[in-house]
C-alpha cells in the first residue's frame, strides 16, 4: 500500500481547540489502557542505559517529547524505565500543546513527566530544550522532507531519538479504525478529567468521533514503514555519525513500528 500524504484534521490551525483537546484526551486514555507501546520501555533503557563502567546509580536522563499530544505513553513508561534503572525526566511538548493534560501528568507523576506551554515544533526545537528526543504516534504527520528536517536537528544537536509508531500501513489497521467511533462514544464518561465541551462534542454533536475516525485512516495511510523509516535516516547530513535501526516490536495485531538512532559514540547501546 503506497504511502500517501493526507490531511488530518487535528493537524490543521482552524481545528477548535475543544476538538483537539477532546481527541488527544481520548488517544491518551486508550494509550494508558492498551499500553500500544509497552515494547518501547526495552529499548528505551537500551539506548538510555550509562555503560557498564558508568556510576553504580544511574543519574536521572533528561528526554524530550516531540507531539506529545496530551503526554503518550509516559505515564506507564516512566515507571518502567525506573523498574528497569533507568531514571528519566521528560519533558512534553508540541505545536498546540493541551496544557492541562500536562500538568495533570505532572501531577500524577511527582513531576517525573511535566508539560512546556509553548509552541515547539518537531523540526526545530529550542535550544534549551536538552536531552534525548522522543516521539510516539506524531511522525507520520510530518511529509517526508519535514521528517528529514525533524531527525536533521537531533543529529546537529549530537542528540539520540527515537521514533514510535502504534498505526501501520495495511488493510487490518484500517479495518479497526472502523471501530474507533464506536470507543470514542463509550469510553468518552470515563475520560478524567471531566470536561463538558468533550461531552457536548461526542453526544450532542458527534464532532470527536468523526475526527479520531478520520484522522485514524488517514494515520494508517501516512505511517511509514520500517525500511521507509531507515531510508529518510540515512538521507540526513550527518546521519553517517549515529547507528539507525528500525523494525517492529511487540505483540498483537499491529506491532510497534520504531527507528532509534544513537551517535556513534554510543552504537553499543542499540538494541
Amino acid at each position: 500500500m503506497r504511502r500517501r500524504q493526507l490531511i488530518e484534521i487535528e493537524d490543521q490551525a482552524w481545528c477548535p481547540t475543544a476538538v483537539r483537546d477532546g481527541l488527544t484526551d481520548y488517544l491518551q486514555f486508550i494509550s494508558d489502557r492498551t499500553e500500544p507501546y509497552a515494547a518501547a520501555a526495552r529499548l528505551l533503557a537500551d539506548a538510555l542505559r550509562v555503560p557498564a563502567d558508568g556510576p553504580a546509580s544511574q543519574p536521572p536522563v533528561s528526554v524530550v517529547d516531540l507531539g506529545s499530544g496530551a503526554g503518550g505513553p509516559w505515564r506507564r513508561l516512566v515507571r518502567r524505565l525506573a523498574d528497569a534503572g533507568v531514571p528519566v525526566r521528560v519533558r512534553l511538548t508540541d505545536l498546540h500543546p493541551n496544557v492541562a493534560a500536562f500538568d495533570q501528568l505532572a501531577r500524577e507523576t511527582a513531576g517525573a513527566v511535566a508539560g512546556d506551554p509553548r509552541s515547539v515544533p518537531a523540526d526545530a526545537v529550542p535550544d534549551d530544550l536538552t536531552g534525548f528526543r522522543t516521539i510516539f504516534t506524531a511522525f507520520h504527520h510530518f511529509p517526508p522532507p519535514v521528517a528529514r528536517r525533524v531527525l536533521a536537528d537531533a543529529v546537529a544537536r549530537g542528540e539520540g531519538i527515537a521514533v514510535f509508531e502504534s498505526t501501520t500501513r495495511n488493510a487490518l489497521c484500517l479495518f479497526i479504525m472502523l471501530l474507533v467511533p464506536h470507543v470514542v462514544w463509550l469510553v468518552t464518561p470515563f475520560i478524567r478529567p471531566f470536561r463538558w465541551p468533550r461531552l457536548l462534542l461526542t453526544y450532542l454533536l458527534p464532532v470527536i468521533p468523526t475526527v479520531a475516525f478520520v484522522d485514524g485512516v488517514v494515520s494508517c495511510l501516512r505511517t511509514y514503514t520500517p525500511d521507509e523509516l531507515r531510508e529518510l535516516a540515512e538521507s540526513v547530513d550527518g546521519a553517517t555519525g549515529y547507528a539507525w535501526t528500525a523494525g517492529h516490536a511487540g505483540g498483537g495485531p499491529i506491532p510497534m513500528t520504531y527507528l532509534l538512532g544513537l551517535p556513534v559514540r554510543r552504537e553499543g547501546a542499540v538494541p
